[in-house]
């Protein structure tokens, strides 16, 4: 661990706080609305956590995932569709609960807030499976496909459980027209597939071996 990359780290997490703060609350216009604080607890609280983890035992993966600058113009475009559906998204959400627009029942909330910690816990074991892991589509040096544990079932268990998280936001935020515009992230991350499956085949040493193994990419017996 570096000072450099501690305080990255802490500035990264704060400014993010704050930007996913400010697109739910004010556009909801108070701050009583009380799935928005759900939503921030259950987001940065595991986030926080393992971002302390990483640095210590693994402040190389921290780097990498901390570097999401896409060198590929085709993942900059799926970069800034993502983004736009968590502006959107957001927004929608918090201006849902200042209009009284339909809300999601309690229980849907309960529900996509124990998928989304256990998304999270999912999502750590991706990173434990997968040192390689970046946030950015590249070959690493010395790089090996990984075929145990998750990645045995699916070729991208990462994007497996980002939709599972994606998904429960708007939920957990209880906002159902926000969850037509996140619904939109399954086609966003099938793109961002197909691209880095390409790259993987041409400088990945065993990819294509790999494809023939585990057939399916995100979701099993699905697709």
């Amino acid at each position: 661990m570096t000072v450099k990359l501690f305080f990255q780290a802490i500035i990264k997490f704060f400014l993010g706080v704050v930007l996913v703060g400010l697109l739910v609350f004010l556009p909801a216009g108070s701050f009583s609305y009380v799935n928005g604080w759900i939503f921030m607890g259950v987001l940065f609280v595991p986030m926080f956590l393992a971002g302390i983890v990483m640095m210590f035992k693994n402040p190389y993966l921290l780097e990498k995932r901390l570097d999401a600058k896409e060198k590929e113009a085709e993942q900059s475009l799926v970069v800034k569709l993502s983004g736009l559906m968590f502006l959107a998204g957001f927004v929608v959400a918090g201006l849902g609960y200042r209009f009284d627009w339909y809300m999601l029942p309690k229980a849907a909330v309960i529900v996509a807030t124990v998928l989304f910690v256990v998304a999270y816990a999912l999502y750590a074991e991706v990173m434990k499976e997968n040192t390689y892991l970046s946030r950015t589509i590249e070959v690493q040096e010395n790089q090996k496909v990984i075929d145990t544990g998750l990645y045995g079932i699916v070729r991208h268990p990462m994007y497996s459980v980002t939709l599972l998280l994606f998904i429960s936001m708007p939920v957990i935020l209880g906002s159902a027209y926000s969850l037509i515009i996140f619904l939109a992230y399954p086609f966003i991350i099938a793109k961002r597939i197909k691209n880095e499956e390409e790259l993987l085949e041409r400088e990945l040493e065993g990819y294509k071996e790999y494809k023939q193994k585990v057939k399916y990419r995100l979701i099993p017996f699905i697709w």
